[in-house]
C-alpha cells in the first residue's frame, strides 16, 4: 500500500494548516506524504503560531506559505479544510474533511497554544484513520 497523502487547507496557510501539517509530520513522520497550502496564502508564517509550536519543540520557521493549487488537491487521499469556504476544488474518491477551528490571525502565543493544543488532538485522531 502506498502512504497516504493529506493536504490542509486554510485561507492564509499561516497558522491552522502550518500547524497541522507539522503535527502529523511530527506524529506519523515518513509514514504519511502532508502538504499544506492556502486559498489566499499570506506572506509569511504567524510569528506567534512559530513560538507556539516551538514551545513544544516543533520548529516550523523555515516554512512558507504556499498557494493551492487543483494538482495538490488531486494528489491528496484527505483533504482537511479550515475555514476556506468554497475555495478549495471538489475531486470525487477523496475524503474531505472540515475542521472548525479559530484562526490565530492577529492573536498572540497564549491565545495560539489552545488553538495548537486542539489542532494536535485532532491530528493525533486522525492517524489510526489514515492507515484502515
Amino acid at each position: 500500500m502506498s502512504k497516504p497523502s493529506v493536504l490542509f487547507v486554510c485561507v492564509h496557510n499561516a497558522g491552522r494548516s502550518q500547524m497541522a501539517a507539522a503535527f502529523l509530520t511530527h506524529l506519523a513522520g515518513d509514514r504519511v506524504e502532508v502538504r499544506s497550502a492556502g486559498s489566499a496564502p499570506a506572506d509569511s508564517i504567524n510569528p506567534a503560531v512559530v513560538a507556539a509550536l516551538q514551545e513544544i519543540g516543533i520548529d516550523i520557521s523555515h516554512e512558507q506559505p504556499k498557494v493551492l493549487t487543483t494538482s495538490a488537491v488531486e494528489q491528496s487521499d484527505v483533504v482537511i479544510t479550515m475555514g476556506c469556504g468554497d475555495a478549495c476544488p471538489f475531486f470525487p474518491g477523496k475524503r474531505y474533511l472540515d475542521w472548525v477551528l479559530q484562526d490565530p490571525a492577529g492573536q498572540g502565543v497564549a491565545d495560539v497554544r489552545p488553538i495548537r493544543d486542539e489542532i494536535r488532538k485532532l491530528v493525533e485522531e486522525l492517524i489510526p484513520t489514515l492507515f484502515k
